[in-house]
């Protein structure tokens, strides 16, 4: 079985403080988007085994694997033996990102075992198992445009927002998700995004006020060099809004004309070979085969 399994990007990301148990609540609006990983799971017989391949060779492909945690997390929850099953991943989305690209490969891995085992668990039985193995996973297993609370397992759909051209690009820079946390616990006079207020503006269809409300509390105090020139040419090409998904390093922008997105794609790759334009998704998982 194989599913295209895509990542996402934070039309906003806030913080709301720290819970007693070290964890951190979050407020998210985050959006499926067609940059996409390609899992193929399949039985193989061989009894409490489990295969994984990776066409990136800088990912892992054993038990430090999150889709290797999935399945046996799924086997765990299921109360069934694992039957042998072999997992490959065509990697595509760029890791360590805030692209939420392993929390993708993991929600396939789920989904497709779901499938093959006939089990037929509830996707909100589903969301359940991925929660254990990586807060993003619910979300890709549901996918589109939806608000994220807590650390990220509490959702709700929203009207998905229009098709529109994302330009994305990954900074060849690396920015540790600890780090990122541990910045927000020391910084002082945050400013927080008006989470109302986007709400509102997608619902509504208002666009103006859904561009203007596009933040990320993590640029206040998560320090990518690269981000002020990525985002100075986006600008230059008119882009609707630009913002960094996740703790980043990934930056986005939106654009209403696709001349002007691929101009700036064009310019962007120049320097940022990790630059794709793409669109919005309705789902985070899609069964190819």
């Amino acid at each position: 079985m194989v599913i295209r399994a895509n990542a996402k990007i934070n039309l906003m990301l806030d913080i709301l403080g720290q819970t007693d148990d070290g964890y951190h609540s979050l407020f998210m609006i985050m959006q499926s988007i067609g940059l996409y990983d390609y899992v193929t799971v399949d039985l193989t017989g061989n009894k409490n085994e489990i295969e994984l391949s990776c066409s990136n060779e800088a990912l892992p492909c054993d038990e430090h694997n999150i889709a290797y945690k999935a399945a046996m997390a799924f086997f765990k929850y299921a109360k069934i033996k694992n039957p042998g099953i072999k997992i490959h991943i065509e990697k595509n989305i760029p890791f360590a990102a805030g692209l939420a690209g392993g929390s993708a490969d993991a929600a396939a891995v789920i989904a497709a075992l779901n499938e093959i085992l006939e089990l037929h668990l509830s996707v909100d039985e589903l969301c359940a198992i991925g929660v254990k193995v990586g807060a993003d996973v619910p979300f890709c297993l549901k996918g589109g445009t939806m608000v994220a609370l807590d650390i990220g397992q509490v959702l709700a759909p929203l009207t998905p927002i229009k098709d529109q051209y994302i330009v994305l690009v990954k900074p060849n820079q690396d920015v540790s998700t600890k780090a990122a946390y541990d910045a927000f616990d020391t910084a002082e006079n945050i400013r927080h995004c008006d989470r109302k207020g986007i709400i509102h503006a997608i619902e509504k269809g208002d666009d103006e006020y859904f561009y203007q409300s596009i933040k990320n509390v993590f640029e206040q105090f998560v320090e990518v060099p690269d981000r002020v020139d990525i985002k100075s040419i986006m600008r230059e090409f008119g882009c609707k809004a630009c913002c960094m998904s996740g703790s980043g390093p990934s930056v986005y922008a939106l654009f209403d004309n696709e001349i002007k997105a691929r101009s700036c794609a064009e310019k962007l790759s120049k320097t940022w070979s990790d630059t794709f334009v793409i669109h919005p998704a309705r789902s985070g998982l899609e069964f190819i085969d």
